[in-house]
């Protein structure tokens, strides 16, 4: 099934959503239309699907904000609302980031600024050859609004965030992959199909585990030690729907597939 916005593009196969930033004259900028079409989709997918993959259509995944309409913002040619609200990249991006299924980052081309905070959203990201990384906001004159303050700085550490922003290093494959922004690297033009395969396998999994370890792995990493412990306690303990039992029932039985070493080949 496939339903396209004017800046979304949206197709459910089988289990997974595949959700398409639809911009690609403008390198997929974030306005404000943009996050509008998005929530819209998200949402559907959070309905629809077990799991979700987050591309971009064109030559780049995201090159972040768009820079016309801040500067319309900023010299009063786009009112400000009324009352202070919850910024609407942050309510977006977490309902990516803290919602009920998990979303696989398909990443190429540009993904800097606002596009790489939109990235970190999702829960595991590929990248292709062509990518590169960046937080440029800082040679634009302004600062991260995306939620990258929190979740950037708590995958790459503060060290490397603040590099980055300083001096507008930009990041290659092979770095962003040492830095943990991406788990898989494939060769150009490679990367969709990768997630799309990485999100069909985790469709396999119940809708419940994947629920929980995207919803309290990053709790837990958010408490003390003895607190995380307790909240994995709880979660571990909780009555487990019928779906658990057929499954440990299947392994004690002789009757799942084997677990396999890896390889030894690099992640792909």
């Amino acid at each position: 099934m496939s339903t396209d916005s004017e800046f979304i593009t949206y197709r459910l196969e089988g289990k997974v959503a595949l959700l398409g930033l639809n911009r690609p004259d403008k390198r997929n900028a974030i306005h404000d239309p943009l996050i509008d079409a998005l929530r819209a989709a998200v949402l559907r997918a959070h309905e629809e699907a077990d799991v979700a993959v987050l591309h971009g259509h064109g030559s780049n995944f995201c090159a972040g904000l768009d820079l016309g309409e801040a500067l319309a913002r900023a010299t009063g040619q786009i009112k400000p609302p009324r009352k202070r609200r919850r910024h609407n990249w942050h309510e977006v991006f977490d309902l990516i980031a803290r919602g009920p299924i998990p979303f696989v980052g398909a990443l190429h081309g540009a993904v800097v600024g606002g596009g790489l905070e939109l990235a970190m959203a999702t829960h595991l990201r590929v990248c292709d050859e062509s990518a590169f990384f960046g937080l440029p906001e800082g040679q634009r004159g302004i600062f991260v609004g995306g939620g990258g303050t929190v979740r950037i700085q708590r995958v790459v550490g503060t060290t490397v965030m603040t590099d980055m922003m300083l001096t507008g290093r930009l990041l290659n494959p092979a770095e962003a992959l040492q830095e943990h922004v991406v788990r898989y690297v494939v060769p150009a033009g490679e990367a969709l199909a990768k997630a799309q395969a990485l999100a069909e396998r985790i469709a396999q999994n119940s809708v419940e585990t994947n629920w929980m370890i995207i919803n309290v792995l990053p709790r837990v990493n958010d408490l003390s030690h003895d607190d995380g412990l307790f909240m994995e306690q709880l979660n571990s303990n909780r009555q487990r729907p019928p779906e658990a039992e057929a499954r440990l029932r299947q392994f004690v039985e002789g009757k799942a597939a084997p677990l396999k070493p890896p390889s030894g080949e690099p992640p792909a």
